[in-house]
């Protein structure tokens, strides 16, 4: 697969200008390497720190579970082949280097008779402006949009994504198939301190099921 392009103008030469509109103007989607790295751990930091302006204060185990970027990780998504960073580029200029503007994590399951591409992180720069919105979702989708591309060119036919708010509209501009809500369960401590809307019941922690 190409290493960077530009959507709706990939580097095979394959164009679709009515996809082209739906994504941010001006941007290079490319796969990342280790000179990304601590960009890409910047950017994190901003996106949790712009979510929770507690973050700083939460306990460690909190934090490292909701941070998407440690060096193990980065160096597993680094070898996905369905991994993309998005930056901002300047006209006429081919060369990485631009503002980072957003990551997305993906990679390859194998499901028993078939594989499938699962995202599991998708992080946009807080404050981007897209098309007047500042929620990143232009650039959300340009992100989506790369990890499809990348799954049809190593022929795996399914790209399974938790439907969050940044990735509803590119679920809308992709015509993807909503089947349910996603969740995550935490055993431990995690269960009081996680992201996200906790239903209502139990649940496990340190000490046992309450």
């Amino acid at each position: 697969m190409s290493a960077a392009f530009s959507l709706g103008l990939p580097t095979s030469g394959v164009t679709d200008s009515r996809a082209a509109s739906r994504y941010r103007k001006g941007m290079r989607y490319r796969v990342f390497t280790e000179d990304d790295f601590a960009a890409m751990t910047e950017l994190d930091a901003l996106v949790q720190a712009h979510a929770d302006p507690g973050f700083a204060a939460l306990p460690e185990r909190e934090q490292e579970g909701r941070i998407r970027t440690s060096l193990p990780a980065l160096r597993f998504y680094l070898r996905s082949e369905h991994s993309f960073i998005a930056e901002e580029r300047q006209s006429g200029n081919e060369t990485p280097g631009g503002l980072l503007t957003g990551l997305i994590f993906a990679q390859s399951v194998w499901m028993g008779d078939k594989p499938i591409i699962l995202v599991t992180a998708c992080l946009v720069r807080p404050g981007s402006e897209d098309g007047g919105q500042s929620d990143g979702a232009q650039t959300a989708a340009g992100l989506l949009h790369a990890v499809i591309k990348s799954a049809y060119d190593a022929a795996v036919y399914e790209i399974h994504y938790p439907l969050t708010p940044q990735l509803e509209s590119a679920a809308q501009a992709e015509g993807s198939f909503v089947t349910g809500r996603y969740a995550v369960h935490h055993l431990g401590s995690r269960q009081e301190t996680a992201p996200g809307e906790r239903l209502a019941g139990g649940g496990y922690t340190d000490a046992g099921r309450k």
